[in-house]
């Protein structure tokens, strides 16, 4: 780098009050960035307000409820909205108590800690965690346009550029609203009516997804109530069989939903009496960018909806590892957020994976796509969270998974639930697909020219529709 070039940087960063002196912050990329986008408006100007989630642990466990107002987490965000796993409320109270705001729709939001995710609410009552910032636009209509902006290379690698580091990279809501951001006036319109496409077809997955979870639960013939009441036991027949000495291993709710499990005209078994394998996955020192001769990494966070979801940030190189996923195998996390499962499908087939997730195989009578629907139910979740052990977070283990109870389930209704969440993979695969799509368009008319992304969108918009 040349002595004017130096002082160039050094007197844009004065100017913009930036003072960022690491070398990380002046790689050429972000350099060639910053160029393309100089003569593009910053994200301020289009802003009527940007908060930051509630400062420290106003938000604990014990405040949240089944109903209410949804508060947003990070990992909530997927596919650029809100998605509908994991989510938890809290009552208008102590929304008042503790002076949260409130968001609607439309309001982008991004996290703040860690992994960059952006998306939409799609919901009319939500307040944030600490974790988020919430962007409320001038124009609510640009708000799914904001999101995947963020999401090309040119919005991701401006939040990159601008991460601290410290205990986990962090971003400010000062640094969001200096972030540059191009406006293309066809193209957003054009754009808009294929993310609410993108949109609709996720709300169809939704559906379909219901379905085979209501074929599963009627088969079952499971029903939940919320009762924690409490339950007396012997020695003998509590810390004699299990082990356990803690009083919420033995609430009723866990017996009961065992004892529909057992009654299952077709038959149980215990897991792991048929699992074909089981192993935990391996540590990764560093991740790199997605490229041919590399292999992506698994972690917790890429499952939603019983599939992994790939992200192009998080590959590794193969010679490194020893354990690789199969198609038909099935992932849990085992650490932190117990009890999501995802099936691999071709797709993820030969990918690494983290040493926080746990990897098994059924055998072939067995569906992993069903089976990992049943693992994802709300009962098994709580038989799993059950068996999860561990004070400060909780963990799930090879020998405790294994000893999860399985219904035997027939293969009439595998075929069933099977037919419903092939149509859940068909929907999803579209909607991520229009999602890209989209990101790719904004990249173009950055590069090229606003009609020639037009047309990429059309056409690419019309394959994925009319491919079935």
């Amino acid at each position: 780098m040349s002595g004017l070039e130096c002082s160039e940087i050094y007197f844009n960063n004065i100017h913009d009050n930036l003072f960022r002196l690491e070398a990380e912050y002046y790689k050429k990329i972000y350099l060639g960035i910053e160029k393309k986008l100089a003569n593009y408006n910053e994200l301020g100007m289009y802003v009527n307000s940007i908060n930051c989630g509630p400062f420290g642990s106003s938000l604990l466990d014990d405040k949240y409820e089944i109903n209410g107002v949804l508060v947003v987490r990070p990992f909530n965000l997927k596919q650029l909205t809100i998605e509908n796993e994991n989510l938890v409320y809290i009552s208008e109270e102590t929304l008042h108590d503790n002076n949260l705001k409130k968001y609607g729709r439309n309001t982008v939001l991004f996290s703040r800690v860690g992994d960059i995710k952006i998306g939409v609410s799609n919901r009319d009552n939500i307040t944030i965690s600490p974790n988020i910032i919430a962007v409320s636009l001038k124009n609510e209509f640009l708000a799914k346009y904001v999101a995947v902006f963020f999401y090309t290379k040119y919005g991701f690698l401006q939040i990159k550029r601008q991460l601290k580091i410290s205990a986990q990279p962090t971003i400010s809501t000062n640094v969001i609203e200096k972030l540059k951001i191009p406006f293309f006036d066809k193209l957003v319109d054009r754009m808009i009516s294929k993310l609410d496409i993108a949109e609709n077809l996720m709300q169809q997955a939704n559906k379909a997804y219901l379905k085979a979870e209501q074929l599963l639960v009627k088969e079952l013939n499971i029903k939940i109530e919320n009762n924690d009441n409490i339950n007396i036991k012997s020695f003998n027949n509590s810390f004699g069989n299990s082990g356990r000495l803690d009083a919420e291993y033995y609430l009723p709710k866990y017996e009961e939903i065992e004892n529909k499990i057992k009654s299952y005209f077709n038959g149980y078994e215990q897991l792991g009496n048929i699992l074909c394998y089981i192993s935990t996955g391996e540590y990764a020192e560093e991740y790199l960018s997605k490229e041919e001769h590399l292999k992506f990494y698994i972690r917790g966070t890429n499952m939603t909806w019983g599939q992994v979801d790939i992200d192009n940030d998080y590959f590794v190189n193969p010679s490194n590892f020893t354990k690789f996923v199969e198609t038909n195998d099935i992932i849990t996390s085992r650490v932190g957020n117990i009890g999501s499962f995802a099936e691999i499908t071709s797709e993820v087939s030969g990918a690494v994976y983290s040493d926080n997730i746990i990897c098994f195989r059924l055998p072939s009578n067995y569906y992993a796509s069903v089976y990992t629907l049943l693992f994802n139910s709300k009962f098994m979740h709580e038989l799993i969270d059950r068996l999860a052990r561990g004070s400060v977070q909780q963990r799930l283990n090879q020998e405790t998974l294994k000893e999860l109870i399985v219904p035997k389930l027939t293969k009439e209704c595998q075929d069933m639930m099977k037919y419903y969440i092939d149509q859940v993979k068909i929907l999803r695969k579209k909607s991520f697909f229009l999602l890209e799509v989209a990101k790719k368009s904004v990249e173009i008319a950055i590069e090229q020219n606003e009609d020639i992304a037009l047309n990429y969108l059309q056409e690419q918009s019309d394959n994925i529709l009319n491919n079935n």
